[in-house]
């Protein structure tokens, strides 16, 4: 096995363990996240103690199964396409270990943006699928038994495109979402090597190196909060008469 083909293999392994990790870490807050999202705001602390009296505990769980099947996936592909986009842009500009030279910021946010597209022909649909298991009503009135009914509703209404509804925004938020991420962590890790007097990367401290990757999650969220907004209330969104929002355009109009 090559060393590049050694090295992808790598990053996609530590893609789909953190992305298992950050599933189940973050699920109960991307749950009142997304009901925040759909229901037109209100308060976050409120909204989660009404969700484990009306619900319970495990409410905060819904709609798990489908991102921790494909979310490890996703963040596999989004690594293994970053490390090789990243790759081909360093042999474009001809920069080797060697010869001390490195990609700008500007570089990284266009390389993270190009590994955000392609995740998101997988993430898209995946997270259609959760925010309907999101934001369905609890007990005898929900709408789906699970994410494989889910998936036979949204394409018995819709078809197999009825799945890649709100793609057009997911795809602009992909690519400034992960371009802001990956930028930022990058300068954040040279800003801590420099001032620290860090000659190499490995000798930055794990703990150091886990602030830089909160806080350019941070900066992801900032920049790309509004869009993700939209794409929750198009995946949200009846089907038939009961539709809202007839397209992206008509989405924002409408927030």
């Amino acid at each position: 096995m090559g060393n590049s083909t050694l090295e992808s293999a790598k990053d996609i392994a530590a893609g789909a363990a953190g992305g298992v990790a950050q599933v189940l870490i973050v699920r109960p807050t991307d749950l009142v996240k997304v009901r925040l999202q759909t229901q037109g705001g209100g308060n976050a602390l409120g909204l989660a103690r009404t969700i484990w009296a009306r619900e319970g505990p495990l409410a905060f769980y819904k709609g798990t199964l489908a991102p921790l099947i494909g979310v490890g996936a996703c963040v596999s592909i989004q690594f293994g396409a970053f490390q090789f986009f990243r790759r081909q842009l360093e042999d474009f500009r001809g920069i080797t270990q060697s010869n001390g030279l490195s990609l700008s910021l500007s570089d990284f946010y266009l390389v993270g943006g190009a590994a955000g597209l392609t995740n998101s022909v997988i993430s898209g649909p995946i997270e259609h699928v959760r925010i309907r298991l999101q934001t369905q009503p609890s007990g005898v009135n929900r709408l789906y038994s699970g994410p494989w009914y889910c998936v036979r509703t949204i394409k018995g209404h819709s078809g197999i495109k009825g799945l890649y509804r709100g793609q057009v925004v997911t795809l602009l938020r992909e690519f400034h979402g992960y371009g802001i991420w990956f930028a930022a962590y990058e300068g954040l890790v040279r800003f801590v090597m420099e001032r620290d007097g860090i000659k190499e990367r490995k000798e930055v401290p794990n703990w150091k190196i886990a602030i830089c990757g909160g806080l350019a999650g941070e900066a992801l969220w900032l920049r790309s909060h509004p869009l993700d907004v939209i794409k929750s209330k198009m995946q949200s969104d009846g089907f038939g008469k009961d539709q809202k929002y007839a397209n992206m355009r008509d989405t924002f109009r409408q927030t």
